[in-house]
Formats: C-alpha cells, structure tokens, sequence
C-alpha cells in the first residue's frame, strides 16, 4: 500500500504513455518519474528527513502534482495550505505542522516570505516557477531544480506511514491536521479505481483545489491507475469545457457550484463533449433541480455523487450511476447521499453509540481501512472522535431498507458552502470580537450558488448600533472570504435558547430549511 507504487508500475508497463499535461506542457511516464526523483533529490539535499513535513502554498498546477509525489518520494509528508485562508489561519497551519520546506508560486511568493519570518520551523521557500517568472525574480526556476539534481531513490514509505496532513476547522475555532497514511489514501484509491471505471486509457480533469482532500484524493486514485492526469489552472466553464475537449477527458470531478456554471454557461454546446464518461460531484448540497438541468444539457455523461469527508480519505459512500434517475424501479435516491462503497462500514449510531434500526435517525460513523489515523497532536480529540472504533462524522442520518443513506442535519456545527467546511465556531469566535455584539449564532442556510451559505444571526448589546455590512465587513478582516457571512440578521431580542442556555440552531434553521427539497450532504 504504497502511493507512489503506480509511477512504478506504469514506468514498467507504458513508459511512453502520457503521465501529466497541463496547458502546454506535457510529460509521459517515464519523464514524469525521473521529474520526481530529481524534485525528491532536490528536498533530501535541503534536509528532509522520513516523516518530515513539506508544505505548499500555490494554485493548481502540473508543479503541485510533482510536489505530492516528491515529496512521499524522498520519504516526507505533504501538508497542502489553503490559498484562501487569511495569513493568520496560514501561520497558525505551519506552526501547528511545523514543516521544513514551503513550496509556493509566483502569486504567494510575498506572502511566503512572510510565512518564513513569522514560522520558526520554516528553513527556506522554495518557488515553483516557469522560467519567465524566475528571470523576473532572480532566483532558480523549478525546472533548474530539478535539472540540476541527481535522481534519487524512491523511500518506499507505505501501509501506516503517515503521508498527508490536511487542514480543516475545528469546532473550538483551532484547525484540525488530519493524519492520513498510505494505506488510508490506497484504500480509497482502490475503491475509485472500481468505481469510477479508471484504468490506464484514462484522463482525469483536475480541477478541485490540490489543497483539498477531495483533489489530492484523486491525483492518487489516477496515478494507481497509470492514467492520464489533465490540470486545469484555475476554474472557467471555456477552460475546463476546452480542456475536456483537447485533452479527450474521460472523467472528472466537480462541486456543485462549479456545475451550475457549467449547465447555465452560453457555449456550453459548442464544445465536443464526447469523450466525456463519468462527472462525480460532492462536498456540499446538490439541489434535485440542478441536477435534473445538468443531466438533461449534458446527456450520455454518467453522473456520480460521493459522500465522506478529510477524515475518511476521503469517501465513505457513493450514489451509483444507476440511481441517477427519475423514473423506475431506481428512481428516488438522488437525494440520498448513496450506499457505503466495498471497503466501508457505514452505521447509524444514538448519543451513547448503540446501532439504531433502519430507518432511524442517529449520527453516521464509518469504520474501514480509509478512516484517518487521528488529528495532528490533539489525542483527546483524535478519541473522542474515533471512539469505539468507529469515526464519528458529525452528520445525522438514517440508512434504508436498501442501504442507502440519508443525510437530515449535523450534530456537529459545520456548513458546507461551495465545497468548503466552515465551523460555525470559527465565525462565531470572529464576530464576538466586535465590541458592540452581545451573542451571535452562525447557520448555514439554503443557496443555489453555493449549497449552504453562511448565515449569521447576531444580538447587540443594549443601546449599540450595528449593520449587517458592518458585521460582514468586520468579519473579512479575520477570517477567509469563504467563512465570511454572505447574510447576517441584526437583532434585539435574544435568541432562542434550550433550558441549559443552549442556543437552539435547529429552530435559527427551520425557517430557511423548511422549503428546501433537499436536505444537508
């Protein structure tokens, strides 16, 4: 259960195959492999030791692709930041990992520098950059680094050795690092590998943020496969719907945002769409009405929703193909989050972890071989969460006569908006810091846009003075844009509250839920 196993095995079987393209730039198997032994060369020259972290700040790349595997090549552990989060969130991030080398490109390379100064373990920036950007700057580009380093041999790290440490919010405001292990991320390789029908003819469009599980997910899934990987720099329906169309992509992945700007996008009918097989969506709600325009503009394209979360690798379950339907015998589960995949256990749990019946609502938790390792440095954590043997997701629901899971709420405070998690803690703490509120409550509300979108509700004190705009406004200044409140609701009277002091969320959400036709994903 080694990730970096599919780089050998497609060297030995089609070396001349094409590994990596991205605009204009191309390599097959072969190259893209000795590419990486040389990047790997490159960090054990700057010091990384097994187990040492490396991070990377930087947008999608073919360059963030080789950061992965170099990095599990020269026996180190990735640690992805998020290029939306403030400085703060980023600094907090590389204190708590506490990585040796920060990979960045252009665009974050001010910031980087930044990070260095502020980040005692940081020993040095490395850039990934073309070679026009490096004459610009006065520095190596990525292609001299790599040029210039012998190629070195692959540390085989495997099965429990840690390879990734993904950042997510916590519910007290502090972020999470999620361990994951090779065998964590082979198991939902494996599973993808069955499921989305990847095999050695096939190209992937990458286009979900390397950053996220989600996307780093997949670039191991394709490689296991010895497939294609097609990089897309940054979302825009004509770049990803030309992209699918040069590059002959047979699959991809996608949030619902993105795929309600592709369905509304003009042209959408003047691309050749037909090598197009498979579209899997996931990470927060997909609205029935959506998804009923996306397969009728895109017909002949199999349509795939997963459910799971960082720390399940991150997929627990799948709606199949088949049951993206509205008629028949396998109509009626789009609203559904699917059936547990072949190598999860998937149960419904009440408050003191006894299995519920079918048909009763408790909270999910999985058990299997991609269930994370545990949270980074935070064991009382890393417990409660996997108690019993099973991870506890946070989300309520119930599994049918079928098997199929239906998501009803979250036991945990966190909103998916626009295929990011957002605590309602860390919003929360940000607003309290305004000197004229008195108690706030943050929920995620319907929104065709994003899914969920952040919604805050907030109390002033008594004789102060406060606007929606001030609040949201209040709010980019500490937080990333995404957990920023899009709406917010100033009022007088306090909120509702349980016979403990509890704000009561379930009754704050009510009122924008109730005519939704869809639950929570």
């Amino acid at each position: 259960m080694q990730l970096t196993q599919g780089i050998h095995r497609a060297v030995q079987q089609h070396p001349d195959t094409v590994a990596l393209v991205c605009g204009d730039r191309a390599v097959d198997w072969a190259g893209f492999a000795d590419r990486v032994a040389r990047l790997a060369g490159a960090f054990l020259a700057r010091g990384v030791k097994a187990n040492d972290r490396v991070a990377m700040l930087a947008g999608n790349s073919d360059r963030y692709v080789e950061f992965y595997f170099a990095t599990l090549w020269a026996g180190g552990v990735l640690v992805p930041i998020n290029t939306r989060w403030t400085r703060h969130e980023m600094s907090a991030c590389i204190d708590d990992a506490e990585p040796v080398l920060l990979i960045c490109d252009s665009p974050h390379l001010t910031l980087s520098i930044t990070l260095r100064s502020d980040c005692a373990s940081l020993r040095e920036v490395l850039l990934a950059v073309t070679p026009d950007d490096s004459r610009q700057l006065g520095i190596a580009d990525w292609e001299s680094l790599i040029r210039d380093t012998a190629p070195v041999v692959d540390a085989r790290r495997n099965g429990e050795d840690l390879a990734a440490l993904f950042y997510t919010g916590g519910t007290t405001g502090r972020a999470k690092g999620v361990m994951l292990s090779h065998a964590n991320f082979m198991a939902n390789s494996m599973m993808h590998i069955a499921n989305l029908g990847l095999h050695e003819a096939a190209v992937h469009l990458h286009v979900s943020p390397m950053f996220h599980v989600a996307g780093g997910a997949r670039l191991f899934s394709v490689t296991a496969a010895g497939a294609t990987h097609a990089v897309l720099e940054a979302f825009d329906p004509d770049a990803f719907l030309a992209a699918i169309e040069r590059f002959k992509v047979t699959a991809t992945v996608v949030v619902p945002t993105v795929l309600n700007r592709l369905v509304d996008h003009p042209n959408l009918q003047r691309y050749d769409l037909s090598s197009l097989q498979l579209l899997s969506y996931g990470a927060s709600p997909m609205p029935e009405a959506l998804l009923k325009r996306a397969m009728q503009r895109l017909p002949g394209i199999a349509f795939l929703q997963s459910y799971g979360m960082t720390e399940l690798s991150p997929v627990a379950t799948m709606l199949m193909p088949r049951y993206h339907t509205f008629e028949g015998p396998d109509a009626g589960y789009t609203r559904s989050a699917g059936q547990a995949v072949f190598n999860a256990d998937v149960a419904i749990m009440n408050a003191q972890d006894q299995p519920q019946p079918t048909g009763a609502i408790g909270e999910i938790c999985v058990r299997g071989p991609m269930v994370m390792q545990g949270y980074w440095r935070q064991p009382e954590l890393t417990a409660q969460t996997l108690r019993g043997g099973w991870m506890h997701t946070g989300d309520a629901g119930y599994i049918d006569a079928r098997g199929f899971v239906f998501l009803v709420d979250r036991v945990k405070d966190m909103i998916v908006t626009g295929g990011e998690n957002v605590y309602s803690a860390e919003v929360e703490n940000a607003i309290y810091q305004h000197p004229a509120v008195h108690e706030c409550a943050v929920i995620g509300v319907p929104s065709d846009a994003w899914g969920e979108a952040v919604h805050a509700i907030v109390v002033t004190k008594p004789g102060a003075t406060l606007t929606s705009d001030e609040i949201i406004a209040f709010c980019r200044e500490r937080i990333a844009h995404y957990k920023t409140p899009k709406s917010c609701d100033v009022r007088s009277e306090d909120l509702p509250k349980s016979g403990a002091g509890k704000i009561l969320k379930a009754d704050l959400r009510k009122p924008f839920w109730m005519h939704s036709t869809r639950g929570i994903n």
